[in-house]
């Protein structure tokens, strides 16, 4: 099935790797890797970090053929001067898109979307233990103030929906740590919003950006930065997936959003 995709979506795709054991299926998967991706590969000591990489670049390379006339095992990328991967094909539609991937223990995300930039990150929180000390030392002071005034049990989580956020906005920006963390900050106003502030000699305007902040399963969190694109908040859409395989509607839970703006 192929989909159409304009500035009024941003799709994620979710494969829980772990679940993809098959040799077979694996082996398809290598088949539609670049000579340099399958060297990348064995390059990797722990099998499960082989079979999430296979996993990954079969995600990619698979779920962006949905959306262009591009076979998967075509596909071009090049990084941007941080690092960051973009596509590279010159068909027309391919050229529209953006992506971003991440991936955290169990779960691979990747983000699509048409003609704006996108960043995601997801943690699992239920596994990671939140080094606090991170956010003494590289967040920006109203978060790490925020974060030092709740009480123990609450800091993990906080914690995580700030660090999502963070790495979301980085991600959407295409250069990584180079933006100092605490070189911009969240707030959330209201049970169910959020706001971001940035200084302004990021030479950047919150009014820009579209944050979500949202559960995919109560193991994670997950953060999505979208680029405006127009005033009405894009529709998202989340599905679970096993390259080649399987896919379907995955339910999520909603834990805020960005406030929305109005036309003048």
């Amino acid at each position: 099935m192929k989909f159409d995709l304009d500035s009024g979506q941003v799709h994620l795709w979710c494969s829980f790797f772990a679940e993809i054991a098959d040799e077979a299926l694996l082996r398809e998967y290598r088949r539609l890797l670049t000579e340099a991706e399958r060297q990348k590969e064995r390059r990797f000591y722990f099998v499960r970090d082989q079979r999430r990489y296979l996993a990954t670049r079969a995600l990619v390379r698979t779920t962006l053929s949905r959306y262009a006339a591009v076979a998967p095992e075509q596909w071009i990328f090049a990084a941007n001067r941080y690092g960051k991967p973009e596509i590279a094909n010159d068909e027309f539609l391919a050229g529209r898109l953006s992506f971003n991937i991440t991936h955290t223990d169990g779960l691979i995300i990747l983000g699509i979307a048409s003609g704006q930039s996108l960043g995601v990150d997801v943690e699992n929180v239920r596994k990671r233990q939140a080094p606090i000390e991170v956010a003494e030392r590289f967040f920006a002071p109203d978060e790490a103030e925020v974060l030092n005034a709740l009480p123990k049990k609450r800091q993990q989580q906080r914690f995580f929906e700030y660090w999502t956020l963070k790495e979301s906005y980085i991600k959407a920006r295409g250069m990584g740590l180079s933006i100092p963390l605490d070189k911009f900050s969240f707030q959330f106003p209201r049970e169910h919003e959020i706001r971001i502030s940035i200084h302004p000699d990021q030479e950047d305007q919150p009014s820009r950006w579209r944050f979500w902040q949202l559960s995919p399963t109560p193991v994670y969190l997950a953060a999505v930065c979208a680029e405006r694109a127009r005033v009405e908040a894009p529709h998202l859409m989340l599905k679970k997936v096993v390259p080649l395989i399987s896919e379907q509607e995955l339910d999520y839970e909603l834990l805020r959003a960005s406030e929305e703006l109005h036309a003048d």
